[in-house]
């Protein structure tokens, strides 16, 4: 069976294209050797199953594993304290390997939903007695641990875990206890009585902090190419694609998997690209990263869905995203916490920064789309587009001279205040219409600033550089000039472009060509 890239369920080395997870199983090891209790919180589909089943067979040759999922006892089973040792003591006895046989009977009577003795109590005082009889050590593993995170069940539940803990020096316990989620149990917020508000009432405040980075690097993502390689020979330059791929995704592990499953089932036999060689280049990752912006699903739903919950973190992220005002990090604020939780923000010297280029690039798409009907400008581009596009290549230079002549119409008599919070995010929504279903924009976020921001458009594997920029003056102008020169370096490019939003007065509107050492410019002035 030929293996595969997965976006539908956990890693399987046996049938999978996956990265290298041997340093980051030894990694959590250590901790387990240490005795540690910790949890394992990730965003959706960033790979939690899949290192917790490679985890398992790690451990089994020092380590008496028992793997539970909180998904498959029933939500009915959390509703009161007999119900839930009844379906825990029902998993234990299915997935546990090697059970003494007092505690197997001892189990079976829990399993009995009517049974009188049913408790918390009476469960862990069964399981610490197996504790104390196991030839070795045992580790407990329970994936999707905040399914039931709003019971009180399941408060008592961590409650008697914390106190195996504090006595794992005092008698045999549970070794190392993992429990996994998108959701930090350390910080479940609970309704304890029908007449109290929520509050914080976690007593996994034992928890060691988990450091390893689930993500993969660019080598991560080139020795899973590597394998692929080893089977296909299609020639591709592994480190190139790596490159490309981690510089979208930031090492999403499911988006990784998700643009080269799109490269190896999709983009190879379209079009253009007739075999897997052809398909395993940059134009081909181009071709695939359009679909992946594009397409819907549920990571994208969530984001969306977490977006109008918090319209507070909606708003801050327009505002960084089309204006490059900062956003302080804090996760003191509900909003942040749970966008960095769902894995859609980061940390970057103390500021919020989108995950990666493809979650950007889909807000970007998202936040425009809610102004397409009303927007003046974007209608515009829509009518004038196919005046930018001769023999398939994009002429940028043409569609910034339209779009100073349609925007200087539109809003020139608009205020300074207006026209430098709006201006770029109005270039994007003329520029929307003309790329869309060919090409995407997205904006590097090093240069994201108040002043400053350096659009990308990929169009048919072609790349363009545009900075957009707020005029302060000739000195500032010929500085853009230098950075935008270096960073055509970066890109191997020989022209840019170069956009200024000027309220002086005496401005002069209009668009011209200049030479810096080896570059063309193209500058246009609003």
């Amino acid at each position: 069976m030929n293996k595969t890239f997965n976006t539908d369920g956990y890693c399987d080395p046996a049938f999978d294209y996956m990265a290298d997870l041997s340093g980051r199983l030894k990694d959590i090891k250590a901790m387990i050797d240490a005795g540690k209790y910790f949890t394992i919180t990730k965003a959706r589909q960033y790979g939690k199953t899949t290192i917790l089943n490679a985890l398992a067979n790690y451990l089994e040759a020092d380590y008496e594993v028992i793997s539970l999922d909180f998904q498959e006892i029933s939500s009915l089973s959390f509703e009161n304290e007999q119900s839930f040792v009844a379906a825990f003591s029902e998993e234990l006895l299915d997935n546990a390997k090697k059970l003494p046989d007092n505690t197997r009977k001892a189990l079976n009577v829990l399993a009995e939903k009517t049974a009188a003795i049913n408790s918390l109590q009476a469960l862990f005082k069964v399981l610490k007695s197996w504790c104390a009889q196991s030839d070795r050590e045992i580790v407990l593993i329970i994936d999707e641990a905040d399914t039931a995170a709003n019971n009180q069940v399941f408060i008592d539940f961590l409650a008697q875990l914390r106190a195996c803990y504090l006595k794992r020096r005092k008698m045999p316990v549970f070794k190392s206890v993992i429990l996994a989620g998108l959701y930090d149990v350390r910080n479940i917020k609970k309704k304890i009585q029908p007449d109290e508000g929520h509050k914080t009432n976690s007593p996994w405040n034992i928890a060691a902090d988990f450091l390893v980075d689930l993500s993969f690097s660019a080598d991560d993502i080139r020795g899973m190419l590597k394998k692929y390689e080893a089977d296909y020979n299609t020639g591709m330059d592994t480190g190139r694609i790596s490159e490309l791929i981690y510089n979208y995704t930031s090492g999403y592990p499911y988006l990784v998997s998700r643009l080269c499953k799109l490269i190896d089932e999709r983009i190879t036999g379209m079009d253009g690209y007739p075999d897997k060689s052809s398909a395993w280049t940059k134009a081909g990752f181009l071709e695939a990263l359009k679909i992946a912006i594009d397409e819907i699903n549920p990571l994208y739903q969530s984001l969306k869905g977490k977006l109008e919950e918090y319209p507070e973190l909606k708003t801050v992220l327009y505002e960084l995203l089309f204006t490059g005002k900062p956003i302080p990090y804090t996760l003191m604020n509900d909003y942040i916490e749970s966008a960095a939780m769902f894995g859609f923000i980061k940390n970057v010297d103390g500021t919020v920064v989108i995950s990666n280029r493809i979650f950007e690039t889909v807000l970007y798409n998202w936040f425009i789309s809610e102004e397409y009907i009303n927007s003046k400008i974007y209608n515009i581009g829509v009518q004038e587009k196919n005046q930018f596009i001769t023999g398939g290549h994009l002429d940028v230079k043409k569609i910034l001279v339209k779009f100073i002549e349609t925007f200087d119409y539109l809003y020139g008599d608009r205020d300074e205040t207006f026209l430098e919070d709006a201006g770029r995010r109005y270039f994007m929504l003329f520029l929307k219409p003309i790329i869309n279903g060919t090409g995407n924009c997205y904006v590097e976020p090093e240069t994201r600033n108040h002043e400053r921001m350096d659009l990308v458009i990929d169009y048919h594997g072609e790349q363009s550089i545009i900075e957009m920029k707020v005029w302060r003056g000739n000195a500032y102008n010929e500085r853009g000039e230098a950075q935008l020169s270096a960073y055509l370096d970066y890109f191997h490019l020989k022209k840019g472009y170069m956009l200024s939003f000027n309220f002086n007065k005496k401005k002069e509107i209009g668009v011209k060509e200049i030479v810096l050492g080896d570059k063309i410019l193209i500058e246009a002035t609003v």
